[in-house]
């Protein structure tokens, strides 16, 4: 198996984009089980006796005394409420830790210590490497993977064991002992996959990345990241915290002026680009985000688009390439998903392109 880097322009350069048959990892994913290095993932320890109140105190999740082994999503908000940093947070033996995207590791890390101030906190890099398991068998593996979701266990080798999903585990281990741990996964018969299979996998799904299906205008509304564990990285009932007043006005108001949906694209030849345009009638209503190829959905894509647009509005993508799509009305904040309205759509946009 040859490995095929992601393009060097995107947000995951240095990381394997698949193996040589990105569908078929992508169909293992759904039936057995698969690992993606994530490695270049940006990873940061936070010790000290006030981490946790500290980081409570500057961040939008309800952190001051998060027990032990505990998973959240959490941000870091600019004074209008608009999402500067997204982290998945572990806190385990004393230490906190942090993972990100590549890009946002050091400015984050640069945020955390300028606001240490007189706390008992220290902010440190922290050389560790994700790596994670998808797929129905990853619960038959010889780890000590925690039953609930959004929580964690220690590795006695070094490291922390995460479950983020039903089917979906992280091992945040040593990066000098990444190898070996992808060794002994593959020896257990578990398939490599690369973040193609990955990243379809996740808009599938619906779940934001930051700097990709967001821009420098996100608020945590638009792109379902308020709430409790699991989806939610915004705590509705705690103190103050940069950004807190929009966040508390737009949630009591219940009028994010954006709202995050899958579309499903044309499938021809031509593909959108991170941050291109959704048209309606030729004018711009929304940006892309993630474009993926899906297994079983075909092209689809993550969208901001403007609160409110219909789902069978007709769309089409701007930049250099004009695509036709079609939103997923599943997709649309409170829909009702019984009525099979994601397979309509695709219906709807073959229908509309022959």
């Amino acid at each position: 198996m040859s490995a095929v880097p992601a393009p060097e322009s995107g947000p995951d350069a240095g990381a394997v984009w698949h193996y040589g048959d990105p569908l078929g990892e992508q169909r293992a994913a759904a039936t057995e089980a698969v690992v993606v290095d994530r490695g270049h993932r940006a990873t940061i320890e936070l010790t000290g006796d006030d981490r946790q109140s500290w980081l409570h105190t500057i961040s939008t999740q309800h952190v001051s005394s998060l027990p032990e082994g505990s998973v959240v999503q959490n941000l870091s908000l600019d004074g209008q409420g608009r999402v500067e940093d997204h982290w998945l947070q572990t806190e385990l033996g004393g230490v906190t830790t942090l993972d990100t995207e590549s890009w946002r590791g050091q400015p984050l890390a640069d945020f955390l210590r300028k606001m240490v101030f007189w706390s008992k906190v220290e902010v440190n890099p922290a050389d560790l490497t994700v790596l994670s398991l998808l797929g129905p068998a990853v619960n038959q593996l010889d780890l000590p993977i925690p039953d609930v979701e959004w929580t964690a266990a220690a590795l006695p080798q070094g490291g922390l064991v995460r479950r983020v999903g039903p089917q979906e585990i992280d091992l945040v281990v040593p990066r000098a002992d990444a190898a070996a741990w992808r060794q002994r996964l593959l020896d257990a018969g578990v398939r490599p996959a690369g973040l193609w299979a990955y990243e379809a996998l996740r808009v599938a799904a619906l779940r934001p990345r930051l700097g990709v299906d967001t821009d420098e205008r996100t608020i945590p509304h638009e792109v379902g990241w308020i709430g409790g564990p699991g989806v939610g990285a915004v705590h509705l009932d705690k103190g103050c915290y940069r950004g807190q007043e929009t966040v508390a006005r737009v949630h009591n108001l219940g009028k994010p002026p954006r709202m995050l949906v899958l579309l499903h694209l044309d499938g021809g030849a031509d593909r959108p680009a991170t941050g291109d345009p959704v048209l309606a009638g030729g004018r711009a209503i929304g940006r892309v985000g993630t474009v993926a190829e899906h297994v079983d959905l075909g092209p689809i894509a993550l969208a901001l688009l403007k609160r409110g647009v219909p789902a069978d509005t007709e769309l089409t993508t701007g930049g250099e390439s004009e695509v036709p799509a079609a939103i997923d009305a599943d997709s649309l904040p409170g829909a009702d998903t019984s009525a099979g309205a994601g397979r309509a759509a695709v219906d709807r946009l073959r229908g509309g392109a022959r």
